[in-house]
């Protein structure tokens, strides 16, 4: 398997500031992402906690650890035999307060805008559709 390291590394040199920001909100776009963001908001937490809390498979929470790690909102540490996930940097729950807040007050013009529903921002993702 290789690393995506020096193809990420060349791309980000390339990118400009909007689309580096742009990538930063995209990390928070998946509903699945930010549950997990605000259970680490909470505590750390190991993938098994965060795997009961949600009643997702681990494979899939694992996978947006994943994500969440390499764009750098969460870190993991080892405990014994389990590593536990916490937020690197604790702006990103001013971050989620701040945009609860927004929700609050803006529900519904942001669930009825056409452009992010054909954007796949719409609905709910793959991750919070009922298990079969």
């Amino acid at each position: 398997m290789t690393s995506n390291l020096p193809a990420a590394a060349e791309r980000a040199d390339a990118l400009a500031r909007p689309e580096v920001l742009g990538s930063f909100f995209q990390g928070l776009s998946d509903p699945t992402r930010v549950r997990i963001l605000e259970l680490l908001a909470v505590r750390p937490l190991t993938v098994t906690e965060i795997v009961d809390r949600l009643g997702l498979a681990q494979g899939r929470v694992s996978s947006h650890l994943s994500c969440l790690r390499w764009c750098g909102y969460v870190e993991a540490r080892a405990e014994g035999r389990y590593n536990r996930y916490r937020l690197v940097d604790e702006r990103v729950r001013e971050i989620l307060s701040l945009g609860e807040a927004i929700v609050r007050d803006n529900a519904t013009r942001l669930t009825s805008c056409l452009v992010l529903a054909t954007e796949g921002g719409g609905g709910r993702s793959s991750d919070d559709r009922p298990q079969g």
